[in-house]
């Protein structure tokens, strides 16, 4: 499997698997200012190795602390950190908050210490590695635990699936495990290569589509995903969803103009279009000639990002992913 920033899960399992114990911290809940969201975790090993976090500071000092009890005598618990503004930095808050933190050690399957069984968190890391949506659900008074995917979810955890959004139904804590978010460019261009190295730092699956392979290939592309192939045809092989944003970057209309049309009949989060303002009117007078209606050119972000004065393909990149994570975290 391919090594990310964010594989905490597997991190404690190769710990626990190497005999020297280990324990998975979860952010299940915030108020005020928390600098990482409910579902953020930190792995901790029973010689005091860390992996991820849960806040900014000295909040992890603490649960370090508390992860090597909870090691030792295999019991899960629920932690709170509560500050004052004067307080705040000095574990890691950016001012006045709290949150809570789900401690569980790994344990063996055979424990009735109320830890998380190795199979289990074995479960929720397959479930990873083959990149389905699944839930973990612990109920934190009887700590019962259950791994659903998302076809198999209740109806009331759709929403959370949806919206990526992890926390509590009563006492039950559902963390939800959604596959990578995916990012779609056509256009192998200079700006293509700088928006694929930040949105890897981002945690997006990315790939390139450009039939010209003059453009798109392995030596300015390294390790990429490349699809040479009509933008119209590979967007529909590639099926984008509501977890897909899609960015097109040619200035070519016989490339970007199908690769729209595509766009506009998925579910993409997101659809982005290089060009000027003058370029864009173009582009939606064809759109408009070719039958797309007004809400759908409203779903077109153009010219592309934000507006930071963006001059150099970096700047334009930053301007372009800052403009798709406003979408993602705060809608169109």
């Amino acid at each position: 499997m391919e090594t990310h920033h964010d594989d905490i899960p597997e991190q404690a399992l190769a710990w626990h698997e190497a005999g020297i114990g280990s324990a998975l911290a979860t952010v299940v809940e915030t108020w005020g200012s928390a600098p990482r969201r409910v579902g953020a975790q930190l792995a901790v090993s029973g010689e005091g190795g860390i992996a991820g976090s849960v806040s900014g500071g000295c909040v992890e000092g603490a649960v370090v602390v508390e992860a090597q009890e909870a090691i030792a005598d295999g019991a899960p618990r629920l932690l709170e950190f509560g500050v004052s503004d004067d307080e705040a930095f000095a574990v890691g808050l950016a001012c006045g908050g709290r949150i809570r933190v789900l401690l569980e050690p790994i344990v063996a399957e055979r424990a009735e210490s109320g830890g998380l069984p190795v199979g289990i968190l074995r479960q929720i890391i397959d479930r990873r590695t083959a990149g389905r949506a699944h839930a973990y659900l612990v109920d934190t008074v009887t700590w019962t635990r259950r791994v659903v995917t998302e076809d198999g979810a209740d109806e009331g955890l759709n929403e959370r699936f949806r919206l990526d959004r992890s926390g509590f139904e009563g006492a039950e804590f559902v963390a939800i495990g959604n596959p990578p978010l995916r990012l779609v460019v056509v256009g192998g261009v200079h700006i293509a290569q700088a928006l694929l190295s930040m949105a890897d730092t981002l945690g997006y699956a990315s790939c390139v589509i450009d039939p010209r392979e003059s453009f798109a290939n392995a030596e300015r592309f390294p390790g990429r995903h490349l699809v040479h192939d009509w933008p119209d045809a590979a967007l529909k092989a590639l099926a984008p969803d509501h977890r897909t944003a899609i960015i097109t970057l040619t200035h070519d209309p016989k490339l970007d103009d199908p690769a729209i049309l595509a766009a506009l009949e998925s579910d993409a989060f997101y659809i982005g279009c290089l060009g000027s303002t003058r370029t864009h009117a173009k582009r939606v007078a064809r759109l408009r000639a070719a039958g797309v209606s007004e809400e759908g050119i409203a779903r077109i972000n153009a010219p592309l990002g934000l507006d930071i004065g963006a001059a150099s393909p970096a700047e334009i990149a930053l301007s372009a992913l800052a403009e798709l994570t406003r979408a993602l975290r705060r809608g169109p």
